[in-house]
């Protein structure tokens, strides 16, 4: 059974690392004593080492190690022996990049959909979609490919903000990105906001958290999904 979770962000203002999504995180490790951390996306820049001692760190209090990828002679072998991974958050394009130019997309995505449980934040939570074609990260690089794992029948725009009429600002807002997204693609984005994430088990899809999440599909008019909604419908 497919065992997923897609979050908008690791951290939420005033918290620590990973704190808000440890009861998903309990529930979706539960037995596995290490997990494969993949650090690519470098958020800020920081490097593997740092970025994995830091998802490391957070893990521990659960009782769970943390090895980063790139500590692997053979990234292939070490992801098929994995028993479960996590995808941290930063620049989309880097890490699609890395997971392509490795011949690790269609892998990971091959372990997870064949049963490893799989959590991602952020730029990992992108990469659970059919593309990586809704981030709101700067090209830094270029993939080879913007195909990602398409674990969940939809793409992603995780940091979802709501317009805000009296902000000031005059550029485009996010829906104003997923609607020109829509003039060239059909798939459907789920807008998620801090402090959700999307739960798979199964066939089901089912977003969680403590909002809701904003719905775009071409051709429609976007429409909000309650937190315990079924993502499976849209």
């Amino acid at each position: 059974m497919r065992k997923i979770v897609l979050a908008s962000t690791s951290t939420l203002f005033g918290q620590d690392y990973l704190t808000y999504l440890e009861p998903a995180i309990r529930e979706l490790f539960a037995g596995i004593p290490e997990i494969v951390f993949i650090p690519y996306a470098r958020p800020g820049g920081i490097s593997h080492d740092d970025y994995t001692a830091r998802a490391a760190a957070a893990f521990a209090a659960w009782g769970i190690q943390v090895r980063g990828l790139h500590t692997f002679p053979d990234p292939e072998v070490a992801i098929r022996h994995a028993a479960g991974y996590f995808t941290g958050g930063g620049n989309t394009f880097l890490l699609v990049k890395q997971l392509h130019e490795n011949k690790l997309m269609d892998l990971l995505a091959a372990e997870v959909e064949g049963g490893k449980p799989y959590l991602g934040t952020s730029a990992g939570s992108n990469i659970g979609g059919v593309n990586m074609q809704t981030t709101n990260d700067m090209p830094i690089v270029y993939p080879p490919s913007f195909q990602t794992m398409d674990l969940v029948p939809f793409n992603l725009n995780p940091h979802y903000l709501d317009p805000q009429p009296d902000s000031g600002h005059m550029g485009e807002t996010r829906e104003t990105r997923i609607r020109e997204f829509h003039t060239q693609q059909n798939i459907p984005v789920v807008g998620l906001r801090e402090g959700s994430w999307i739960e798979v088990k199964g066939t089901e899809i089912t977003l969680r958290g403590n909002g809701s999440a904003r719905i775009f599909k071409a051709g429609h008019e976007p429409y909000e999904m309650p937190s315990g909604g079924n993502l499976s419908l849209i």
